[in-house]
């Protein structure tokens, strides 16, 4: 994309916000320019009138003249840096929170995609890079511009054929300038994407620390890292090289230039035909041209660094949101809804996960899913959510099409409990009511003693203030699993999904967050993922999938009567010698499994296909 198109989507998205400031901040930048022109042009009366004429009367006025234009320059300078802070730090969070609103609207596949780390790179590393160029092209434009204008105004009035001579190289460096151009936008890509690299890398490191520790992965990870910056490093250096290389051919252009006016300028004074003022006037308009005229020149490669930035943000800015509310979505469903999957298919890319699924969970009632990993029970919670839309198939939470459902109404039916249990690095009270303000105290402390959070409350220092750590690591598995139990109970919804939420927990744990959850799923339409067929005994029925379909469905007694996958997977679980323990103390009379797999090679190759697929 080119640099003009990209200028134009940050001015029409952000910059004309700031029409105004910009207008006034451009004003004062006109003043301030415009007097480094002045001070250029009264350096001939100084030296004609005061200095070699020793006119004493035009001393004083000289010297006040020079006072005003320094107190006009410093206030608008002041004036113009601090307006200029505040259109560049306000429009940098406004894109920023425009970024994060659409980042965090994408659907699961954009953020497997594009990571963590990547993400914040963009929202920070190179809204960062981009708040800081756009100033200083703005201030080229404004102050130096005007300032260049000025001088070579003064210089001109002094003598045209002088500032022809001082700016005859110029021509010769448009070709040379626009090669390194593109040179240091292809650095500062390259930058750019081994600045997010970073990002990532230490977001993976800091999130798996635990077992980077447990396997002696630290120098391993350190040279890693190492190696990503010193990549990083070698492409700013070289971006900045190129950067550099614009100022310093402006520098010998300007070199060459003295030279000539000096040859050609000294003559005309030793001739009689220039005053010395004159001179002085010239040269000083000249010299106060060179730094205006390298920034403006390093701008073009500062743009281009910046261009590579401004190029990502809009990238991302402009992937579409791929699951959205419908334009007119339809009521929620009242009361406890049943949930419904007719015929519903899912690809991930070639690979197929849900086929031809149907399948129903009564209203009010537990439904239990199992099956080996990979068969497809995520998926399931995933599409009730609308975290995914299947190809074909349909939907149904209450008779109503899910994406028939405005999004935030769909989602306000459900709440989840998952095996990780992850928490903000809040307090325990901001992790539980995430930003509710309309829960009574009575309403809170119901939730804490049905959740059994109020167990353990009296353990911790600061009570409810206390803060969790990040994602929750100043606290047990057991506990933050009653805190986000503690979350479901007080949203209060009809339908809540359980994913393997006791999984990860000691015997003791398990048995409280059990008592907590048997709370919790009391009057609601349930769905369980469960591998710890232990925990779903009860349920009112139990789905059996395998390679994304049901392979079975059942109460507990009846599918390990008739055999099959599931009474499979239990005996693999409870088998003890000849007989199969049930959990509870009940003895199911199936067949036993023989321990040495090279007498029933048959039973081991059927288990193994179901069970791992």
């Amino acid at each position: 994309m080119s640099s003009r198109e990209l200028m134009i989507w940050l001015w029409r998205g952000y910059l004309r916000h700031y029409i105004p400031l910009l207008g006034v901040a451009v004003a004062l930048m006109l003043i301030e320019g415009g007097t480094v022109g002045a001070l250029s042009y009264m350096m001939q009366p100084m030296f004609d009138e005061v200095f070699v004429a020793g006119n004493s009367d035009a001393l004083f006025w000289v010297a006040f003249a020079f006072l005003i234009i320094f107190t006009f320059r410093g206030m608008a300078s002041v004036g113009q840096k601090v307006i200029l802070s505040k259109i560049s730090q306000t429009s940098a969070a406004h894109l920023r929170k425009d970024m994060l609103a659409r980042m965090i609207r994408q659907d699961p596949a954009f953020h497997q995609v594009n990571p963590p780390g990547f993400l914040i790179q963009r929202i920070q590393g190179d809204v960062s890079a981009l708040n800081s160029i756009w100033q200083a092209v703005i201030t080229g434009a404004g102050r130096d511009l005007t300032q260049l204008v000025a001088v070579l105004g003064v210089a001109v009035s002094v003598d045209w054929r002088w500032t022809l001579i001082m700016l005859i190289g110029l021509p010769m460096l448009l070709i040379p300038i626009a090669a390194i151009q593109r040179y240091v936008r292809k650095k500062a890509s390259i930058a750019r994407d081994m600045g997010a690299s970073l990002s990532t890398r230490l977001d993976e490191i800091f999130h798996g620390m635990v077992p980077i520790k447990l396997n002696s992965l630290e120098s391993y990870q350190t040279e890693r890292f190492a190696d990503q910056t010193n990549v990083f490093v070698r492409a700013e250096i070289r971006a900045s090289f190129g950067t550099a290389s614009i100022t310093g051919m402006i520098d010998l252009m300007a070199g060459l230039g003295v030279m000539g006016v000096v040859l050609y300028g000294g003559s005309e004074i030793i001739g009689g035909e220039k005053t010395v003022g004159q001179f002085m006037t010239f040269f000083t308009a000249i010299g106060l041209s060179f730094d205006p005229m390298r920034r403006l020149a390093a701008i073009s490669g500062v743009w281009q660094a910046a261009a590579a930035a401004l190029e990502r943000i809009k990238e991302l800015m402009d992937t579409p949101i791929l699951l959205t509310s419908p334009d007119n979505p339809v009521a929620k469903p009242e009361g406890l809804p049943q949930v419904q999957l007719d015929n519903v298919t899912l690809h991930y890319g070639d690979a197929a996960v849900l086929r031809d699924l149907s399948l129903v969970a009564e209203a009010g009632k537990t439904t239990a899913l199992v099956g080996a990993s990979g068969a497809g029970k995520s998926t399931i919670f995933n599409l009730l959510t609308r975290l995914i839309d299947p190809q074909q198939g349909a939907v149904k939470v209450g008779d109503v099409t899910v994406s028939d459902l405005a999004l935030e109404d769909l989602r306000d039916l459900f709440s989840v409990v998952t095996q990780e249990a992850l928490l903000f690095d809040e307090t325990l009270l901001e992790n539980i009511l995430l930003g509710r303000t309309d829960v009574s105290d009575e309403r809170l402390q119901e939730v804490l003693k049905a959740a059994h959070v109020a167990d353990f409350l009296p353990n911790l220092t600061q009570g409810l203030d206390t803060p969790v750590g990040p994602r929750g690591s100043a606290l047990s598995g057991g506990q933050r699993q009653r805190v986000v139990i503690a979350r479901a109970l007080l949203r209060d919804t009809p339908v809540l999904l359980l994913d393997e939420a006791t999984s990860a927990l000691d015997a003791q744990s398990e048995k409280v967050v059990q008592q907590a959850l048997d709370k919790l799923t009391g009057g609601r339409t349930t769905l369980v993922i469960a591998h710890r067929l232990s925990t779903i005994r009860n349920a009112d029925k139990i789905i059996v999938m395998e390679r994304g379909k049901v392979a079975d469905q059942g109460t507990h007694d009846e599918l390990l009567a008739r055999g099959g996958i599931y009474a499979d997977l239990y005996r693999l679980q409870f088998q003890d010698g000849k007989t199969l323990v049930d959990p509870v103390g009940v003895a199911a009379q199936v067949p036993a499994i023989t321990q040495d797999a090279t007498i029933q090679p048959s039973w081991w190759r059927r288990i193994s296909r179901k069970v791992f697929g």
